[in-house]
């Protein structure tokens, strides 16, 4: 049940990192870059058998 939240999290983040709003053009890696620390975090907590 929570990888399945978390892979549902994972796909919105992604969806929310590409910029294809006009508005969005100044954000700059922000968004790349909270996505990249999400995913090392689930990575590291994988690894560690707690997810």
């Amino acid at each position: 049940m929570l990888s399945t939240v978390i892979l549902i999290i994972v796909v919105l983040l992604l969806v929310g990192a590409l910029p294809a709003w006009p508005y969005s053009s100044g954000w700059g890696y922000a968004p790349s870059g909270v996505l990249t620390i999400v995913l090392i975090v689930l990575v590291v907590l994988l690894a560690t058998g707690r997810i």
